[in-house]
C-alpha cells in the first residue's frame, strides 16, 4: 500500500478515500452527466428490474495486489465477512427466487468460512460462481479447493489478462502468470472447461493500459488458440470487461496523465445497446459488511441504494428492492462503452 499512497500524495489528494475519487470522477468536464446521456436508451430513467444475481463480497483479503484493482484488495487487507452476516446472506437468498450467487472478493477462498457458506448456498440449490484469482488454488492450504469446487459444481470465472506471461505479470506481479497456467491445468484435469461436465471455467481479460479492450468473439479465438497450443489447456468463455476508472486503475490513470483521454474515450463510446442491458439491472451487490449496492463499483465508491430501499441484508425485501431507481455516476460510462462491460463480459 505503501508505493500507493506515494503516487496519490504526488496529486494531493488521497483516492482511499471513496469521497475524494467521487469528486475527480465526477468531474465531468463539459461532458453531460451519465443520467442524461441515459436517456439516449429511450426507457427513462434507469431502474432496476428483475434480481436474477445476488454478488456478494467476501472481503478484501487477496494473496495478489494487481494494478487494475477496483476493490483495492491485498493482503493487507483485513475486511472479511463474518459467518453471522453470511448466514443473513443465506436467510435472504431462501425467501427470494434469486437463481444466482457471484462470489467476489479480494480472493473469496480467503474467507475462513467460504467452504461452509458455498456448502450452504449449494443446499438451496442456487447456481454459484466464483471469481478466483488461480493462484490462490496453488497456494500451500488452499490445494483441495479445486476439488472442493468441481464437487459443488461450482462456475469459476478468472482473471487471465493475456495469454502471454510478460502482460500478466505486469498487471498481477511477476510469476502469477505460470501459477496461473499451474492452476488452469489442474482444473482441466478436474474436467473444468470440458464439454459434458458441467464444470464450467471462464477467463476474463482487462486491458493492460489506459484503453478500451478489443472484440469479444475474435479474443476468445486467440486465447484458446494459444493456451491449446502451448500449454494444453481449455476453457468455456472469455469475458472482456472494461477496467472502472476508480481505486486502484483511477490511480494509474492520474498518475500516467491519461485520466482526461480514458473518460473522453469512455463518454465518447457510450452505447444505448449497452446501456439497455447493463448488470445493474439484474443484480444486487452485497458488501462484506452486508450494505446492499446497485453493484460491485457503487459498492467500492459507498454509493448505496436508492434512499427508500433496505440498505442492508438483514433488511432484505425482493419487492422493495425491485424496480428502484439506481445510483448513477461518471464511472458508469465504463460499462457502457462500445461493445458494454459487464461482470459477463461484452453487453452487445
Amino acid at each position: 500500500m505503501e508505493s500507493r499512497h506515494k503516487s496519490m500524495k504526488a496529486f494531493g489528494e488521497d483516492l482511499a478515500l471513496p469521497e475524494v475519487q467521487l469528486q475527480i470522477i465526477n468531474r465531468n468536464n463539459g461532458f453531460p452527466s451519465f443520467e442524461e446521456k441515459y436517456l439516449e436508451v429511450g426507457e427513462g430513467e434507469l431502474r432496476t428490474g428483475k434480481i436474477e444475481i445476488m454478488q456478494i463480497n467476501l472481503g478484501k483479503m487477496c494473496n495478489q495486489v494487481c494494478k487494475h484493482c477496483h476493490v483495492d484488495a491485498g493482503p493487507d487487507r483485513k475486511e472479511i465477512m463474518t459467518k453471522e452476516t453470511m448466514q443473513l446472506c443465506l436467510d435472504a437468498l431462501a425467501s427470494s427466487d434469486i437463481q444466482t450467487v457471484d462470489l467476489t472478493g479480494g480472493a473469496p477462498e480467503l474467507n475462513p468460512d467460504f467452504k461452509w457458506f458455498v456448502t450452504e448456498i449449494k443446499k438451496l440449490d442456487k447456481h454459484i460462481i466464483v471469481r478466483s484469482n488461480l493462484t490462490i488454488l496453488v497456494t500451500n492450504g488452499f490445494e483441495d479447493y479445486p476439488e472442493f469446487l468441481a464437487k459443488n459444481k461450482v462456475e469459476i470465472v478468472s482473471s487471465l489478462p493475456y495469454y502471454k506471461a510478460s502482460f500478466t505479470d505486469r498487471q498481477r506481479g511477476n510469476g502469477v502468470f505460470a501459477k496461473s497456467i499451474k492452476a488452469m491445468q489442474i482444473l482441466n484435469e478436474l474436467g473444468y472447461g470440458k464439454e459434458d461436465t458441467g464444470l464450467i471455467f471462464n477467463l476474463v481479460y482487462n486491458p493492460v493500459g489506459a484503453f478500451l479492450p478489443p472484440g469479444q468473439e475474435c479474443l476468445e479465438k486467440d486465447y484458446k488458440r494459444e493456451l491449446a497450443k502451448n500449454f494444453g489447456l481449455v476453457f468455456n468463455n472469455l469475458y472482456t470487461i472494461t477496467n472502472m476508472p476508480i481505486s486502484r486503475y483511477l490511480d494509474y490513470l492520474l498518475a500516467s496523465g491519461n485520466y482526461e483521454d480514458y473518460m473522453t474515450k469512455l463518454v465518447n463510446a457510450f452505447n444505448p445497446a449497452a446501456a439497455a442491458n447493463v448488470m445493474c439491472k439484474y443484480t444486487l451487490s452485497v458488501s462484506w459488511e452486508g450494505n446492499l449496492y446497485d453493484c460491485d463499483f457503487n459498492q467500492m465508491l459507498e454509493l448505496p441504494v436508492s434512499e427508500g430501499a433496505p440498505r442492508h441484508i438483514k433488511d432484505f425485501n425482493q419487492a422493495q428492492l425491485e424496480g428502484r431507481k439506481i445510483i448513477a455516476g461518471q464511472h458508469c460510462f465504463g460499462c457502457t462503452a462500445g461493445a458494454g462491460s459487464s461482470c459477463g463480459g461484452e453487453l452487445t
